[in-house]
């Protein structure tokens, strides 16, 4: 689908940053950081293609996942407001994102109020999910992380090749998240 085909679908905060012609596309493969931790935040981003996920790297050496972004979703928007970055954003699948300029985006703050509005709507429902996530994290075992990705995933289980992208988000090793599906499984019968 085209990014086009897309925007009627997108908050108006996506449809503002798109629109802004200064504005520039720019495509990373997979692996290809969009970011470093402690960059200087220069630029707000718009995914338009592909998937780029924030990582913070803990002491051991496991990556958390803070963001997996999807077309439409803006990456490190919280950034915007921030000297450097916090985290590093790497590309998981091809991804294209529209690039535009910290100082336009903070020059709409100023100009236009309704673009204000839908920023602040547009935090307060990252904040929710964000909050959901650290509850998620904050149970005990793998079977309640699952449950509780399960509900905020609507039910979905994910494809087998995305078991380890899910373990990473829940904060469990892959090899607990396969025995708890194996479990599962032999439940179920």
């Amino acid at each position: 689908m085209l990014f086009s085909d897309m925007i009627f679908i997108m908050s108006e905060v996506v449809k503002k940053l798109h629109a802004i012609s200064s504005g520039h596309e720019r495509s990373l493969g997979v692996g290809e950081y969009l970011f470093h931790r402690c960059d200087p935040v220069l630029s707000l981003f718009l995914v338009l293609g592909g998937t780029v996920q924030l990582l913070r790297y803990q002491d051991d050496g496991n990556a958390l996942i803070l963001q997996r972004t999807k077309p439409g979703d803006i990456i490190a928007e919280a950034s915007l407001f921030s000297g450097t970055y916090h985290c590093d954003a790497v590309v998981d699948a091809p991804a294209i994102v529209w690039v535009v300029s910290k100082m336009n985006v903070l020059r709409i703050f100023r100009e236009d109020p309704d673009f204000a509005e839908a920023w602040a709507v547009h935090l307060a429902r990252e904040m929710q999910s964000a909050r959901l996530k650290c509850e998620m994290l904050s149970l005990k075992t793998v079977a309640l992380r699952l449950d509780a990705w399960l509900t905020w995933n609507e039910g979905i289980f994910p494809v087998k090749g995305q078991w380890k992208v899910v373990a990473s988000e829940i904060g469990v090793s892959p090899e607990s998240l396969y025995r708890e599906f194996a479990r599962r499984r032999k439940e179920t019968g």
